[in-house]
């Protein structure tokens, strides 16, 4: 598989400041898989299937337990990384059975951004990942669509952005003000946008890419959404 094919197979799910090491866990999407992702308290980013093997509980309900996950429901935990159950509260002394595991995904962090790969078999991240964002540049907002990611995409190239094969992000000028786009793929109808931009936070071109970011979505919505 060549570079930029295997770029495309990595979704930019979340932003990384997003999840605190030991602390918080995030809903995401890609290609319709749900997702938990957090951080375990070592700060190692993990991105698991959003279902405990036990009774099929939200991870997302749960908590994060040094460098476990602990499902709400029982409190059964899983080790990051592999997704071994490790520990059944309610029963101490037993030792938690070996063939119940958490269903974990390859997880990249790179310009910014947690990078998913839905794969079991999900090769190294390419090192392209990390230039998809500028350096310095500074995240403007997640734009959230109600149409499919070719949607999405028909309306950047409309708007004049160049797509970059190798990153596998847009640039160019939205409201006069430079961008970068990652669009993802969350569901059959549902598309993320992560913006990011050169121009300082609070200040009036910031502004207008948040106005711009309004229209375009307006724009993608209104629209049939292509196959």
């Amino acid at each position: 598989m060549n570079d930029i094919q295997d770029t495309a197979r990595w979704h930019p799910v979340a932003r990384a400041a997003d999840l605190r090491p030991g602390a918080n866990i995030v809903a995401g999407f890609a290609e319709g898989q749900e997702l938990a992702l957090w951080r375990a308290a070592d700060g190692t980013p993990q991105a698991w299937e959003n279902r405990c093997p036990h009774r099929s509980v939200r991870f997302t309900l749960g908590q994060v337990v040094g460098n476990r996950l602990s499902c709400a429901y029982h409190g059964w935990q899983y080790a990051a990384g592999s997704g071994q159950c490790t520990s059944i509260p309610a029963h101490p002394a037993m030792q938690a059975p070996r063939n119940v595991c958490a269903k974990t995904f390859a997880v990249a962090e790179a310009a910014g951004m947690l990078w998913v790969h839905l794969s079991p078999e999900a090769p190294p991240a390419p090192s392209a990942l990390a230039d998809a964002i500028p350096a310095g540049w500074h995240f403007c907002r997640t734009l959230t669509a109600r149409a499919s990611a070719g949607a999405v995409r028909a309306a950047m190239q409309r708007r004049g952005l160049s797509f970059d094969d190798a990153t596998g992000a847009w640039t160019g000028r939205l409201g006069g003000t430079r961008a970068a786009a990652l669009v993802l793929d969350a569901q059959p109808a549902l598309a993320f946008v992560h913006l990011w931009s050169d121009a300082a936070p609070g200040s009036d071109a910031m502004k207008n890419l948040h106005a711009a970011a309004r229209s375009l979505r307006g724009d993608i919505e209104a629209l049939p959404t292509p196959e």
